[in-house]
C-alpha cells in the first residue's frame, strides 16, 4: 500500500494487528486490558479459537467485565471469522476466470456512541482472521491513499497531443482493482465521510471493491443512513449507502457507557489551565525533562508532506512542543497530522482557546489532529483556556443555512451541521480523557518499545 496507508498500517501493525504483550491496551468497563500473548507471539497463537473465545477468556480471567452489547457483536464477528477461513478473492489458477467466483460473505458495519468498545471488538476479530491479505486502517488514511493512487494513475496517462481532445479516463475502477489485489479483508476504524471529494467517489470505489470480492468490516459513530448528513451535493452520495447496506450488515454497539471515561489511574497531570500560576514554566520543565532523554538537541523541525514544508518551531527527538496556532490556525489537514503522529510520540499543545462557532475551522482541525494522535497512540500534554469538557461550545441556535454560509466562506467542508459537530466534539473529549491515563501514557512511549 502506498505511503499514507502503509505508514498508517505499519504504525498499527505492532500496536493493533499482532497485540504483542505490553503493546496494546483496550478499554472495557473501566478496566485496562492487555491481550495476553503467551510465548510473546500474536494473539491468534495464544490458544484462543477465535474472537468470541478470546473475549470469553478475558472475562474469565477478570481482565474484562462482560458487556452483553459487545458480546452480541462479537458473536456475529466470530461467525464471519469462521466463514473467512480459506477465503480468497484471488483466482487460484488461470482457469478460475472461466468459473463462477465464490460469493464473498457479507461484512459488518458497526456503529454506536463514543467509547463503547467498537474498535476493541473489531481489532479482536482482525487479529484472529487467518489470511495475509488483510488490512486494518483508519478511514482517513485509506482515503488519502486512494487519492494518491488516483493522482498517480492520472499522471501516468499519455500526454494529450496539441489540437486533439483528451480521452476521458476514469481511474476509480483500476484503483479498486489494485486494492483488491492487496487485500480480501479491509477493516476500517472511524468510518466517517466529511469531505466532498471522498463523498463523490465512494459509491464507485466500494462497488468495485465489493465486486472484486473484498469483505469490509467498519466501525463508525453513526448509522449508514446518517453518513455525510447535510453534506454538500449529498444527493450524489446517497446511492453509496445502498451499496454499503447491500454488502455489509449493520450492527449497533451502544451500551450507553463511555468506557474511556470510567475511572482509571491517571498518568499525572497532563491537562493544564492557562489561569494556573507559573503554568508556562511548568510545561517548559516537563518538556526539558522529556527532551533530556532524547538523543537530539531542541531545534525547529521542517516536515515534508506531499512536497510541502511544514515547520514546527520546537522539537527534540520524538518530542514536539506546539501552540494551537501552529497546529490548527494554519491550513493543515489529515496528511500533516498523520506525519506528525508518525514522527513524534509526545506532542505538547499550548493555548487551546474556547472553540466557538467563529472558530469552526480550527475546531475541525483539532478534531482531525486528535483522531490522528489517538490512532497512533501519541501522548499529549495540553494547555487550554478552559476545562476539557468546556472547550467546545455547541451553539444550537445557529440555523443550518447560517452554518453552511460560514463554511462556504471559509472554504471548508468537513463538518456540516451542529449535530455533526456535537458528535465529533464528544468523540474528541472522550479520546482526550483516555489519553490522560497512565496506561495510555506508558503505551505511547516508543523508546521503551525500541528496547524490547
Amino acid at each position: 500500500f502506498h505511503a499514507s496507508w502503509s505508514e498508517n498500517s505499519s504504525q498499527r501493525s505492532d500496536i493493533i494487528a499482532t497485540y504483542r504483550i505490553h503493546e496494546r491496551l483496550f478499554w472495557n468497563n473501566g478496566t485496562s486490558c492487555v491481550f495476553p500473548a503467551q510465548g510473546g507471539g500474536a494473539v491468534g497463537a495464544a490458544g484462543y479459537s477465535g474472537p468470541l473465545d478470546h473475549y470469553s477468556g478475558l472475562i474469565r480471567d477478570g481482565t474484562l467485565r462482560e458487556d452483553e452489547h459487545q458480546k452480541a457483536v462479537l458473536q456475529r464477528l466470530d461467525g464471519l471469522h469462521k466463514t473467512l477461513r480459506g477465503y480468497s478473492n484471488t483466482p487460484t489458477s488461470i482457469f478460475s476466470k472461466f468459473f463462477t467466483k465464490p460469493k464473498p460473505p457479507k461484512g459488518y458495519y458497526i456503529f454506536g456512541d463514543v467509547g463503547t468498545g467498537k474498535t476493541m471488538v473489531m481489532d479482536m476479530f482482525y487479529s484472529h482472521v487467518e489470511t495475509e491479505k488483510k488490512k486494518r486502517v483508519h478511514f482517513h488514511g485509506f482515503m488519502l491513499d486512494v487519492h494518491k493512487r488516483i493522482h498517480r494513475l492520472k499522471q501516468s496517462m499519455p500526454k494529450r497531443k496539441a489540437g486533439k481532445m483528451a480521452k476521458s479516463y476514469d481511474p476509480i475502477a483500476p484503483v479498486a482493482e489494485e486494492i483488491s489485489e492487496e487485500a480480501c479483508l479491509l477493516c476500517f476504524d472511524e468510518f466517517q465521510v466529511t469531505d466532498i471529494a471522498d463523498a463523490m467517489i465512494l459509491k464507485q470505489l466500494f462497488e468495485n471493491l465489493f465486486l472484486n470480492g473484498v469483505v469490509v468490516v467498519a466501525t463508525s459513530n453513526r448509522p449508514p443512513e446518517d453518513l455525510y448528513k447535510n453534506g454538500l451535493q449529498r444527493v450524489n452520495f446517497v446511492p453509496f449507502i445502498a451499496v454499503l447496506q447491500k454488502y455489509c450488515q449493520t450492527l449497533r454497539l451502544d451500551s450507553g457507557i463511555d468506557y474511556r471515561k470510567r475511572n482509571r489511574p491517571s498518568a499525572g497531570k497532563l491537562y493544564f489551565l492557562s489561569s494556573e500560576p507559573d503554568v508556562e514554566a511548568t510545561l517548559d520543565k516537563m518538556f526539558d525533562e522529556l527532551a533530556f532523554k532524547q538523543n537530539d538537541i531542541t531545534r525547529p523541525r521542517v516536515l515534508n508532506v506531499h512536497n510541502r514544508k511544514v515547520r514546527l518551531n520546537k522539537a527534540c527527538g520524538t518530542i514536539v512542543d506546539c501552540t494551537f496556532e501552529e497546529l490548527c490556525d494554519r491550513p493543515l489537514g489529515a496528511s500533516d497530522y498523520l506525519e506528525i503522529s508518525r514522527l513524534f510520540d509526545t506532542v505538547f499543545i499550548r493555548h487551546i482557546p474556547l472553540l466557538t462557532l467563529n472558530k469552526k475551522t480550527q475546531a475541525r482541525r483539532l478534531i482531525t489532529l486528535v483522531d490522528a494522535l489517538y490512532d497512533h497512540k501519541v501522548r499529549v500534554v495540553i494547555l487550554a483556556d478552559h476545562p476539557l469538557e468546556d472547550i467546545f461550545v455547541h451553539d444550537g441556535d445557529h440555523s443550518h443555512d447560517e452554518s453552511h454560509i460560514l463554511m462556504d466562506d471559509l472554504g471548508s467542508l468537513s463538518i456540516f451541521s451542529g449535530e455533526e459537530e456535537k458528535f465529533a466534539f464528544q468523540r474528541t473529549v472522550s479520546r482526550l480523557t483516555e489519553m490522560q491515563t497512565e496506561d495510555y501514557w506508558l503505551e505511547g512511549d516508543r523508546s521503551m518499545k525500541s528496547k524490547v
